[in-house]
């Protein structure tokens, strides 16, 4: 089990840039693949992004390819999301997200994600 907690939501102007940060506690982070999954205020949750155990794999939702990159430090259990060109429609809660390694299916579909954090707030005004 893992347990995750995001930091570095806030309120920036379209075309500023943020950082999400994703602590991860569990004996074994490294086994874990990550995602970033957002909510939008009367929305489903949608995939923003993921990543493989090793870092080696990226994986992205066609509207933040090119924007945001995700990325990950095993040795500091964190899993990262860089924001650019923020566009007021990524306005959303925004969660990170662990699954097994173990566990199969398409690192798109939210359902196979077994652990989530509490969600930090980005919003992007015009």
């Amino acid at each position: 089990q893992v347990q995750l907690v995001e930091s570095g939501g806030g309120l920036v102007q379209a075309g500023g840039s943020l950082r999400l940060s994703c602590a991860a506690s569990g004996r074994t982070f490294s086994s874990y693949r990550m995602a970033w999954v957002r909510q939008a205020p009367g929305k489903e949750r949608e995939f923003v992004a993921g990543i493989s155990w090793s870092g080696g794999s990226t994986y992205y939702a066609d509207y933040v390819k090119g924007r945001f990159t995700i990325s990950r430090d095993n040795a500091k259990n964190t899993v990262y999301l860089q924001m650019n060109s923020l566009k007021p429609e990524d306005t959303a809660v925004y969660y990170c997200a662990a699954r097994s390694v173990e566990d199969g299916g398409s690192v798109y579909v939210i359902a196979t994600y077994r652990y989530w954090g509490q969600g930090t707030q980005v919003t992007v005004s015009s």
